[in-house]
């Protein structure tokens, strides 16, 4: 059990190092000899009042690209992306707007089908992809929406990328005169931002294309958050999605209540930069050194897999061989439980990762993501290369230590834990971990 209690701070009082638990501040002291380098918490960002004006504005105004009515002409077979529920994108707002512009550019609704591009996640049934685009998208298209399958006999070789990667893809994606996509661009510890032509790669590619690319360029140095230019990763989904004629694509910035910031739209790689560009303008935190011990909370993102994005910003600017405390409360612990099986291996992050390069994965994992399965390596990684002491609820002792990690009762445990080995030490605090992106000055 954690045992943190929520403090007030005297007035007048040393200001005191925080993080954000369950939407409550946790305050807590660090030891003497430890240097704060960064304490810094984000500030909430200001929504737009009026979400279907953002889009529309948007739409009005693409980056670098002629408006869907222009694209679009008469006759045309028309596709339209879009992202699935483990993202917050307002797809019920955004596809009846697209729809209404295709109209008058003259392609009636029957020459319009939507796709939802979950890549390798589960498929979406009737009731879920209704819940996705709203009633009335589903009723206009009703019978011509359906949701990828990775796995399908049906999906359609166009080609090689740059580098090799074999793309295959969704069928009435292969086949479409027009291709348009719906999505959220936010910070991604391995694609730098997520959004623009991911809607195609891993979006709408089979389960073997996504594999070959993802597993490839996974470890990959420049494979990281807020990088873009050099990141093989990135750069080989933009191929991919321009060998795929993705046309124009819809971005939104969200905050963690699922409320619109921006909107950016127009030609998938320049609204993208954009939208990136703006994203790392809300979430950039300054460090000027790598840290020694970081303590990060995995707030707002506290639920699953999610959570382990705040440990991806930590390994970002810890130091090799230093100590990261990882507060994050795992009470629905169900959904990784798979991967602590995996962890518990005596396989190195190195020999994991190339049985799965070489299609090895294991047979019940292949139900889940290829995002999930990277998760094994990416935690393996992180347990060679730091102490990670996890603060958690959701997990007992026994399981924390599966994942080569050192279980710890309580925040205050962790660090007195922590400062017996580091007395003296650089430390930086991450308040919400899951919504910052550490830049080393």
């Amino acid at each position: 059990m954690v045992e943190v209690k929520e403090k007030k701070r005297e007035k007048g009082a040393r200001m005191q190092p925080y993080i954000n638990y369950e939407g409550k501040k946790i305050y807590f002291s660090i030891p003497r000899g430890w240097d704060l380098i960064s304490a810094q918490d984000k500030s909430p960002i200001s929504v737009v009042t009026d979400p279907t004006q953002e889009i529309r504005h948007a739409l009005d105004h693409p980056i670098r690209s002629q408006k869907i009515e222009e694209l679009a002409r008469p006759g045309m077979e028309v596709v339209v992306l879009f992202d699935d529920l483990q993202r917050p994108t307002p797809v019920h707002l955004a596809l009846p707007e697209i729809l209404d512009r295709l109209n008058r550019a003259g392609v009636a609704d029957e020459h319009i089908r939507a796709i939802c591009a979950g890549g390798t996640h589960p498929i979406l049934n009737s009731e879920q992809l209704e819940h996705k685009v709203g009633k009335e998208a589903f009723s206009r298209l009703q019978g011509r929406i359906f949701s990828h399958d990775s796995h399908a006999s049906d999906n359609v070789p166009i080609g090689r990328s740059h580098r090799g990667t074999l793309v295959e893809v969704n069928q009435h994606v292969a086949f479409s005169d027009l291709i348009i996509g719906i999505g959220e661009c936010m910070p991604h510890p391995i694609a730098g931002f997520g959004g623009g032509c991911k809607i195609i790669m891993p979006g709408v590619c089979s389960y073997r294309s996504v594999a070959d690319h993802h597993f490839t360029w996974m470890r990959h140095r420049n494979s990281k958050v807020n990088y873009l230019d050099g990141n093989l990763f990135y750069e080989e989904i933009v191929d991919v999605g321009r060998l795929a004629r993705l046309a124009f694509k819809l971005d939104l910035v969200m905050n963690e209540k699922r409320k619109v910031i921006r909107a950016f739209a127009g030609d998938p790689v320049a609204e993208h930069r954009e939208a990136s560009q703006y994203a790392a303008s809300l979430y950039l935190v300054p460090l000027p050194k790598l840290a020694d011990v970081t303590i990060v909370s995995a707030f707002p993102l506290e639920v699953g897999v999610q959570a382990s994005k705040a440990l991806d910003m930590a390994a970002f600017c810890t130091r090799a061989g230093g100590s990261i405390i990882w507060i994050a409360p795992q009470k629905d612990a169900g959904s990784i439980m798979p991967l602590l099986r995996e962890m518990a291996s005596t396989e190195s992050a190195g020999d994991y990762h190339r049985r799965l390069i070489e299609g090895h994965v294991p047979d019940h994992l292949k139900a889940f993501g290829i995002s999930y399965i990277m998760q094994i390596v990416y935690f393996k990684e992180k347990a060679e290369k730091f102490a990670i002491f996890h603060v958690t609820e959701g997990l007992s002792p026994d399981q924390v230590d599966m994942m080569k990690f050192s279980y710890s009762p309580n925040l205050q445990d962790a660090i007195n834990r922590v400062a017996e080995k580091m007395p003296q030490a650089d430390v930086a605090v991450f308040s919400s971990g899951g919504a910052i992106i550490p830049e080393i000055h």
